[in-house]
């Protein structure tokens, strides 16, 4: 295979078999080894009698191995790739872009919350909303399930499909799995919490980083998908707290007619955030249609992937 073998075909392929299989349930996932990896060093570095300067100096190591790690992996499965025979080539190249993506995974998990809360079953919606965020979720209405799900759908719509689908485009197998390893360490200690502040300030900024070009391509692709969005997108994208964040969020809001945001409870704790939209709170069918829309999203970005491959220096 020539040595530029991540062409838009090849992620077009990725993006196709992760979203028509995912990743087998009996395999343990790529993310699952990078995190263990970032708790095994968050548990002997992040330690509170160090100071703030010393955990934060740890946490951008922390960073440094991890880009060192995921990009060394990815160059090697690429130049292995790179030296076989053509199809096995593709295909090595295939599995392993598909295993940085979420296209299948999120529609399922943000599925098996819409089917409960259609049926009118609430403490079951309630359970599997409780997968895939993290605020507290006992009391919660069916309109407040129905912008949880919504809210996590349009953000990991950046993190699980565009960012991994840009990265693998940009930078190959390597950038695909650095981007990864940062969005993993950031979902795991990039937070403002006392333990993980210091720590985890060289995750959260470089995944903002990583994150600030695809965010506002996902935003757009959402817009797309709903045909509507751009205004509430380009209004609100900003008020949220994240600088990449509000861009799918609001694009959401706009696409469905619906209002996002507002305030939350983490922990017992309320947490008061910007509205993105102006009209009523999301109920049960306007989760079904936000699923439409990320179908329509995902489509539409795969449509560009194909037509880019006609592009692409051979």
């Amino acid at each position: 295979m020539p040595a530029s073998v991540a062409t838009p075909w090849i992620v077009a392929a990725a993006l196709l078999v992760e979203g028509a299989i995912g990743w087998p349930r009996r395999l343990s996932h790529p993310v699952v080894w990078i995190g263990g990896g970032i708790a095994r060093l968050e548990r002997g570095w992040n330690r509170p009698e160090r100071s703030a300067k010393a955990r934060r100096a740890l946490g951008v190591l922390t960073v440094l191995i991890l880009l060192v790690v995921a990009g060394g992996a990815g160059w090697c499965i690429e130049r292995l790739a790179a030296t076989a025979p053509f199809w096995p080539g593709v295909a090595i190249l295939v599995i392993w872009g598909a295993a940085g993506m979420a296209t299948r995974s999120l529609f399922d998990h943000v599925r098996a919350v819409s089917r409960p809360l259609t049926a009118g079953d609430l403490p079951a919606a309630r359970r599997a909303v409780s997968m895939i965020v993290g605020r507290d979720v006992e009391a919660m209405d069916e309109g407040e399930v129905a912008a949880a799900a919504l809210e996590s759908l349009a953000e990991s719509f950046c993190d699980g499909v565009v960012a991994p689908v840009f990265w693998f485009v940009i930078g190959g197998l390597p950038g695909l799995f650095i981007y990864k390893a940062t969005n993993t360490a950031d979902s795991m200690i990039g937070h403002m919490e006392p333990r993980w502040r210091a720590f985890g300030w060289a995750a959260a900024r470089t995944d903002d980083v990583m994150n600030w070009i695809p965010a506002r391509i996902s935003g757009a692709l959402i817009a797309l998908g709903g045909w509507q969005g751009w205004r509430i997108m380009w209004r609100d994208a900003r008020k949220h707290a994240s600088p990449n964040a509000g861009w799918t969020e609001a694009a959401m809001a706009g696409a469905l007619r619906v209002r996002l945001g507002g305030p939350v409870r983490y922990e017992g704790v309320m947490t008061y955030r910007p509205d993105f939209g102006d009209w009523a709170r999301p109920r049960a069918h306007d989760l079904q249609r936000g699923l439409r829309v990320y179908g329509v999203a995902c489509a539409v970005l795969l449509i560009f992937l194909i037509a880019g491959g006609f592009l692409w220096p051979r």
